[in-house]
């Protein structure tokens, strides 16, 4: 099996790819500074985190919202028309928060609005550049995509943290919107490898496609990640204050990011043979089984080692979540339908946090991780509901990206035709992708 560098370097060496897959990262590192930004910038303003926390929310459930619709401007105008115009509305949002020109919960709900999603964009050029003979090598795409979200949410929040303890809120808000626009404009000038737009009357037959359980039940699964993602935000917190050690949440929220990095790299390596949904149902049993334990356990390095254990199977969830939405829906909807999965994942881990603050504050802390054990069992079930009907033919076998060539290009405007189908589809799936 080829090492995880090889398998991500030569994937980055595939005409194009890193040259919109770097400003999309850089952009991404804005996006999961702007939520934190905020709070840090209202706070300082009002005094008040009740203040902040509504701004917050507010930005966060404009963001669920709105992009989907962006997606589906960018699935009929094409990239190049409609991000740019995103952009120039997020600076615009995010300087009335700064001038005060406006209430800080309308301009947090217009920056919100305004977000541009670049993750979903990212993830549409890979399915596009990666067709044909070359679709083996897309789970390792969208693992490198898992891996530069993660990073994000590491590094971001942490650096406008420091920013706004130093006295500087403003200046993390306005980095952020300037990694965000300058990301987002380096993109959309990468007009080589965008996906090929596709006439009115094939979107709206695609349209329907988004109704076909096959991809609904990816939006559900990213309902229920969200749901634990919240519930794991607040059972933490809990269980560390519980103990009365607030600082040690710092060190298990590390536990589980750094084990969610290496699952998420090392499964971009694995070779991916046999079925997606399979392989799904599998990482949704084991984050459920290990999730069940932190009901019950009282010692910091036993809660410390099962949160490591949960961190292995998250992301190998996002990027098979990712590889079946991408076979589930035509070329002509595929933003729209990347955008309706982040959205899901933002609704579920806004609606647990205040769901599992209440269950702690009855029941305390394992109570929380149990809302976070019945997300997983959720999606447990929803996995393998998905193997009914499911093709029993795999995949290819081989799973490193192909090599690229020095003629290798992709033309402005290729042709919109979809995939050949080289084994029989599940029947729940509309039949347009050779499967992963």
């Amino acid at each position: 099996m080829p090492s995880a560098t090889t398998n991500y370097r030569t994937l980055l060496r595939t005409s194009g790819a890193a040259a919109f897959f770097l400003p999309a990262a850089v952009g991404r590192l804005g996006i999961a500074m702007t939520g934190i930004g905020i709070v840090w910038l209202v706070h300082a303003r009002t005094g008040s985190y009740a203040a902040a926390g509504l701004v917050t929310g507010g930005f966060a459930v404009a963001d669920a919202v709105a992009g989907p619709q962006l997606g589906r401007l960018t699935d009929r105008f094409g990239q190049a028309r409609v991000l740019p115009c995103a952009l120039a509305a997020h600076a615009g949002a995010v300087a009335l928060l700064l001038a005060g020109a406006v209430p800080d919960l309308v301009a947090g709900v217009l920056i919100g609005a305004t977000l541009p999603q670049l993750s979903a964009l990212s993830a549409a050029r890979w399915s596009a550049l990666l067709s044909g003979e070359r679709a083996a090598a897309l789970p390792t795409a969208f693992a490198l995509e898992a891996l530069a979200n993660g990073v994000s949410y590491l590094a971001g929040p942490a650096l406008v943290s420091v920013l706004g303890a130093a006295g500087h809120p403003g200046t993390g808000v306005l980095l952020a919107a300037a990694l965000v626009v300058g990301g987002g404009l380096a993109l959309a000038a990468q007009r080589r490898t965008m996906p090929p737009l596709t006439g009115r009357a094939e979107r709206r037959h695609a349209g329907r496609a988004l109704l076909r359980p096959a991809f609904l039940r990816q939006v559900a699964l990213g309902l229920a990640l969200g749901v634990f993602f919240g519930a794991m935000q607040v059972s933490v917190a809990a269980y560390a204050v519980e103990r009365g050690t607030p600082d040690a949440a710092a060190l298990l929220y590390l536990a589980a990011n750094c084990t969610n990095l290496v699952g998420g790299w090392v499964y971009g390596a694995w070779c991916h043979g046999g079925s997606p949904r399979r392989r799904q149902a599998t990482a949704a049993a084991c984050l459920t089984l290990a999730s069940l334990p932190l009901t019950f356990l009282d010692a910091p390095l036993a809660v410390g080692a099962t949160l490591a254990l949960t961190g292995l199977a998250v992301p190998v969830l996002l990027i098979l979540t990712s590889v079946l939405t991408d076979a589930s829906v035509p070329r002509a909807v595929l933003t729209q339908a990347f955008t309706w999965g982040n959205s899901a994942s933002a609704a579920g881990s806004a609606g647990a946090t205040a769901v599992a603050g209440r269950v702690v504050d009855a029941g305390g802390a394992h109570g929380g991780f149990g809302v976070a054990a019945g997300a997983a069992a959720v999606m447990t079930v929803l996995a393998v509901g998905g193997l009914r009907g499911a093709s029993p033919a795999g995949p290819p076998k081989s799973c490193a990206p192909a090599e690229p060539t020095p003629t290798e290009t992709m033309t402005p405007n290729p042709p919109t035709t979809n995939r050949p189908v080289t084994n029989p589809p599940a029947t729940d799936e509309p039949p347009r992708r050779n499967p992963v």
